[in-house]
Parts: C-alpha cells; structure tokens; sequence
C-alpha cells in the first residue's frame, strides 16, 4: 500500500485521533492506538493485525521499523507533518513511529480457564497507571484472566496500554457489566475448579503473613477510592491484608495487588 501524506487535520487524521482519545470510538473500530517501542513489539508479538504504521518520516526510519513495514504490507503507512505527528504523541520524545491495531475482546460465557486457575478480579479501576501496572504484574506472576468489574477506564486507553508495557496484548480482559452474571459464573467455578474467592483490604482480618495463598484463586482488588463493593465482598471467602509499619496504613492498589499476586505465583509453584 502506497504512503499516504498527510499535513493537515483530514478525515483519517481525525479517525487516528479518535482511535487515541475516544474510548467509544475505539470500542466500535476495534482498534487501538498504540504508543511506545515496547508496547509496539508485543503488539507484534501477540499477532495483532496491524492497520496503521504512522510517523512524520516513513522514509527515514531504522531498520526495525522498516522490517516491520515490510512485513505488514496491508497497513497504511502514513506520513504526518512533524506538528501533527507530535500532537497525537503523549511523549516529550515520541518513539520514531505509532501505530493502530485491530484489538480482541473476551466473553465471560466463552472463557477456557486451565485446571488450578489463577484469577484477578478488579472492582471499578479509576487510574489508568494503576490498571496497567497491575495487567503488567498479573501477566508476570501468570495470571490466567483479568476481571474489570462495572465502570472502569477503558483497558485500551493508550495510557493502560503504555502502562502496561504492551503485557496487555498477551492477557485476557473480561469487562463485567452484569454482576448477576458474574455471581453466576463464580459460583460455577467454585464447584468446577474449587476456586476461592480472596478478598483484598487494608482492614482484612487475615494477614498475609500467616494465610497461604495459591491455585486455585481469584483475588479481588476494589476500587482506589471506595474498596471492593458489598457485592464482591460478599463472594469473598475472607477479606486479606498486607501488614506495614509506616504511618501510611494502606498500600496503592496496585503495589497492594502486585504482592498478593507475587504471593500466589510463589506458593503455587
């Protein structure tokens, strides 16, 4: 496919920008705007169908960006002036190239979980940093799905994307809008796969320095703000903690989720 110039704010300007900024969009496309070196060769790693491989100089770019050109032949390879260029980039230095990429979702329904499952169920994430760390860290302690409970950011938001150091390309994301559904779903699992239900919280009354996590789990994270919903609270087996000593007596939840997931991956191997 031929390049395609662009110096002015025109309709597939507009589509790339929207891809960026519009979760609405994105979700309807199935596209998402990719930022980053690494979160771009996950992306390839993971297979994703590449649409769009954009920069302010195709021409000019390294030998690895060429390769990749070659190698995705129908994308569009799309040149941006300088200034536009910049503007769809959140980096001070932006990375020689973005790209677009057709992205996949997850239905609970359909899920195939592996015997001694390991799960993670979040509760309405508010901080795009925190959602992505915490895809990070579930895809490096192993992870089976990730759970995104109610109203959240959106998992393909640039800013989750890049957080999450592309570690997202590789995971499965189910967003629950139905907690009926879920409840349904859990307690299905409870009696397939013999999963608990580990609640996290700073005031939780069993500590993790004398209770064993492992296989099979799921462990629930709540909200940054508010904690797990009396819902999800009410599926949990118990409620656990992370003993500290400073003044501060809770952790982020995303240093909070990442031990208990190390926890886990420890105990379980």
């Amino acid at each position: 496919m031929p390049n395609l110039t662009i110096s002015t704010e025109n309709a597939e300007f507009q589509i790339i920008q929207s891809l960026k900024l519009n979760r609405t969009k994105r979700h309807k496309a199935k596209e998402a705007f990719i930022e980053g070196i690494e979160s771009i060769k996950q992306a390839v790693n993971a297979g994703l169908e590449i649409t769009r491989i954009i920069a302010p100089d195709i021409d000019k770019l390294s030998s690895w960006s060429q390769d990749l050109i070659r190698k995705n032949q129908k994308a569009k390879k799309i040149n941006l002036s300088f200034d536009l260029y910049r503007s769809i980039c959140d980096r001070e230095e932006p990375s020689e190239i973005v790209i677009t990429a057709r992205v996949e979702t997850h239905d609970l329904n359909e899920l195939e979980l592996p015997p001694d499952p390991f799960l993670l169920v979040f509760d309405r994430p508010s901080d795009y940093g925190n959602l992505g760390t915490l895809i990070r860290s579930a895809n490096s302690f192993g992870v089976d799905a990730i759970f995104l409970i109610g109203h959240s950011v959106d998992m393909y938001d640039p800013k989750v994307i890049r957080s999450s150091l592309g570690s997202i390309f590789h995971s499965k994301i189910i967003s629950i809008q139905s907690m009926q559904d879920f409840e349904a779903w859990v307690a299905k699992q409870k009696i397939i796969n013999n999963i608990h239900i580990v609640g996290t919280d700073s005031t939780g009354d069993a500590s993790l320095l004398n209770h064993k996590l492992a296989k099979p789990i799921a462990v629930v994270l709540g909200n940054e703000a508010k904690g797990m919903s009396i819902a999800l609270k009410n599926m949990c087996d118990y409620v656990i903690s992370i003993p500290t000593a400073g003044v501060v007596n809770s952790l982020n939840v995303s240093c909070a989720g990442s031990i208990i997931l190390w926890d886990v991956y420890k105990n379980s191997q």
